[in-house]
Formats: C-alpha cells, sequence, structure tokens
C-alpha cells in the first residue's frame, strides 16, 4: 500500500495549513502511520505518528504544540493540521506506515510505502 501526501503550498509564517494522506488501496493492519519532512540537503526526519488501535500521538520536539496528527478510519486518510509555521518548517511532507511497536514510532527505517510528498514553503 502506498501512501501519498497532499496539502502543501506556500504559507507566510504564522500562518496554517493541513496536509492529507491517503492510502492507494485499503491499508494492511500496519501499527502506525506518520509524518516525515526532508529539508533540501537534510536527512528525512519524524515529524509526527498516530496509532491505528487507540489512536496515541506522538510528536517530534520542535512541532509538538503547533502540530496536530489525526485520522479517519473511514475515508483511509490521516492529516496533519501545521500552525504557527515556522520557516525551518519548510520540507518535503511525506506519510508512511510502520509494523513496528511504539519504541520505534521515531525511526523512519521502521516505515514503508512512501509516496511522493508534498512541498511545504514557509516565507519569513
Amino acid at each position: 500500500v502506498q501512501l501519498q501526501a497532499f496539502g502543501g503550498g506556500l504559507v507566510q509564517a504564522g500562518g496554517s495549513l493541513r496536509l492529507s494522506c491517503v492510502a492507494s488501496s485499503r491499508p494492511s493492519n500496519s501499527a502506525s502511520l506518520g509524518w516525515f519532512r526532508q529539508a533540501p540537503g537534510k536527512e528525512r526526519e519524524f515529524v509526527a505518528t498516530i496509532r491505528r488501535s487507540g489512536g496515541a500521538t506522538y510528536y517530534a520536539d520542535a512541532v509538538k504544540g503547533r502540530f496536530t496528527i489525526s485520522k479517519d478510519a473511514a475515508k483511509n486518510t490521516m492529516y496533519l493540521r501545521m500552525n504557527n509555521l515556522r520557516p525551518e518548517d519548510t520540507a518535503v511532507y511525506y506519510c508512511a506506515s510502520t509494523y513496528g511497536p511504539t519504541s520505534t514510532y521515531w525511526n523512519v527505517s521502521m516505515y514503508s510505502g512512501w509516496g511522493q510528498g508534498t512541498l511545504v514553503t514557509v516565507s519569513s
């Protein structure tokens, strides 16, 4: 199952965006869905994840309090609401899924189903 991210764009610092992530087909029983981002010249980094069962969420310190991850199981869709955006949030945002345990939620290598990301550009 491949996951595709949508909803990126250009926004001024302090603004908001909502990203969506849609599965190409009915998703398998993966444990969690996650958002990652990759800025130019940098490695892909963890942003947020949500457990399929129970809905527990985890966030990177850099986005905690500003970003909110959520899901709509009926629509096979996951969201990332981003508020108070900063120039350092500029990156291509990707979504993926993992079968891994909660202890590995931050680990990009535990995720699969990467599709094309969506570019978020925050101007100062």
